[in-house]
């Protein structure tokens, strides 16, 4: 079988890899991240203007028509810069439910902005009560008249504190925690009752905890059928993974290069510490865990193009092995680069910190596990 890119792939990846060069290297990510909004309106500008934020959306809707290994190519290439500009808020989960289940007028006032850059979103998915269970939900809307009224609390909310519209998933029906019974409304974020506390994560990038109190919501800002959300909230999820799990991929990929081009300079006892036995030791199972975790990701992507029952277990094989393999190579690559690898000034130590929030980010890798094993 053959596992090379394509002709368009390869150009993607190429563009890509020439803007991180070029444009974003690390001392410029760190400026970013270090801003007000936590990121560059320029950079994300020229993001929309080469196309990236349109390339999972079909022809029809504005978008490139690209598939999941297109995405998984771009969040690779991605990593290697540390980008810090919401790309999986706005265009894996936000635009991941509009593309599901937003109606054309829906998909006209967000969507299409959302891929020229000119509107900013964001999913709330997750609440403190949840635990990863993305059908616990305590959020409530309430019917009032022909609109509704939303009332709840959503934790670790991305791109939340730009976020111009959050897509909001609130419980219409049944217990906390069934599947049926859940409704995405699309809510603005300067709408009367909606209060944020936004903060820096451990990764660079941006969160905000939003307070939803007796928020009116219009019946036409409602995506999809009434106590139908469940299936365009999961499969989203499972997209974004996806997203996540190869921009893991990638993240390692670029600690292991590093770690072995260090370990050619550092010296120590008058010899370059990459001729210690114990750390080619380390450095070959670096290799190794980079090289089994792209064969699982390739098919993790594979299998989830197709379909089927193995879709949910290759989302959940991916995401365990970063949690576990991953989170032991950025150790890895922290220990040997020694007291520089915990320091502010060197990426390493934040690839590393890249690394770890992806580790939990969906399901940590004993969630994912207990997914396997049921």
């Amino acid at each position: 079988m053959d596992f090379s890119l394509n002709e368009v792939q390869a150009m993607l990846a190429d563009s890509v890899d020439k803007f991180i060069a070029n444009e974003y290297d690390f001392d410029t990510r760190q400026g970013y991240a270090g801003s007000a909004t936590g990121f560059s309106a320029d950079a994300w500008a020229t993001m929309a203007e080469l196309g990236w934020t349109a390339v999972p959306f079909s022809e029809e809707d504005g978008g490139f028509g690209g598939s999941p290994v297109d995405m998984m190519v771009l969040m690779q290439h991605l990593a290697r810069g540390l980008v810090v500009e919401p790309y999986l808020a706005n265009v894996i989960l936000a635009g991941g439910i509009l593309q599901r289940i937003a109606t054309p007028e829906q998909k006209e006032r967000w969507l299409q902005p959302m891929m020229t850059g000119e509107l900013h979103a964001t999913l709330a998915f997750n609440e403190p009560q949840a635990r990863f269970e993305l059908a616990s939900i305590a959020t409530t809307a309430s019917r009032e008249g022909d609109d509704w009224v939303i009332n709840g609390h959503k934790g670790i909310v991305l791109n939340g504190d730009t976020a111009d519209i959050i897509i909001v998933p609130a419980r219409t029906s049944g217990d906390e925690r069934d599947t049926s019974g859940i409704t995405l409304f699309a809510v603005g974020s300067d709408a009367k009752g909606v209060s944020r506390n936004t903060y820096a994560t451990v990764d660079g990038l941006r969160a905000a905890e939003v307070h939803l109190d007796n928020v009116p919501i219009a019946s036409d800002a409602m995506l999809g059928e009434v106590d139908a959300g469940f299936a365009a909230l999961d499969a989203t999820i499972d997209e974004a993974t996806l997203a996540i799990c190869a921009e893991a991929v990638g993240i390692m990929k670029v600690l292991t290069d590093k770690t072995v081009e260090y370990s050619k300079s550092r010296v120590q006892f008058g010899v370059p510490i990459g001729t210690f036995q114990e750390l080619q030791h380390r450095m070959v199972d670096m290799l190794s865990a980079c090289e089994k975790a792209q064969s699982l990701l390739v098919w993790a992507v594979m299998a989830y193009a197709d379909g089927g029952e193995e879709a949910k277990r290759a989302v959940s094989s991916i995401k365990y092995l970063i949690g576990t393999d991953g989170r032991r190579l950025g150790e890895d690559a922290v220990q040997i680069h020694g007291g520089m690898g915990v320091t502010w000034e060197l990426d390493v130590a934040h690839y590393f910190k890249r690394l770890t929030a992806i580790g939990t980010l969906f399901g940590n890798a004993d969630f994912h596990l207990d997914k396997l094993a049921s």
